[in-house]
């Protein structure tokens, strides 16, 4: 696996989403401090008392960005996982990951930063692209087995 070149790639731009996965859940926690509103009980009296067990629209959007990577990325790392296995093109194979990548940091920034519209649906909608374009590839290059 090492020495393929798309695969390597691959694992590269996967890294760097599944480290901006942790930083938007540290940047939640941080929100949930700095306003008091705590998921559970024993968090809100360790930080004040039961009042603060609560919801807040600043944390509530931190948990929908968080929420929108899960629904994205992890798709993402299987079909960029299968198709590595194709044999792509390095460049094409790179402009896809790369494609993806970016447009899940805009998306998460636009969110995060309540940008407006259509900032963040356009960045979804472009890291969209690679992953259909993948997704078709591998399902041509596995019809015949079916």
């Amino acid at each position: 696996m090492m020495e393929n070149k798309v695969f390597m790639s691959f694992t590269f731009y996967s890294t760097i989403l599944i480290l901006k996965m942790y930083v938007v859940a540290i940047i939640t926690g941080q929100v949930r401090l700095r306003k008091k509103a705590f998921a559970n009980p024993e968090d809100a009296l360790r930080n004040g008392g039961l009042q603060y067990y609560r919801e807040d629209p600043d944390v509530e959007r931190c948990r929908r960005a968080h929420h929108n990577d899960m629904e994205n990325i992890f798709p993402f790392l299987f079909l960029g996982a299968i198709y590595s296995m194709l044999d792509p093109s390095p460049a094409v194979a790179r402009i896809h990951f790369f494609i993806f990548c970016v447009g899940r940091i805009v998306h998460t920034i636009a969110y995060l930063l309540q940008l407006k519209a259509p900032t963040r649906s356009v960045a979804y909608s472009v890291a969209q692209l690679p992953c259909f374009s993948m997704a078709l590839q591998i399902l041509l290059a596995t019809t015949p087995y079916w």
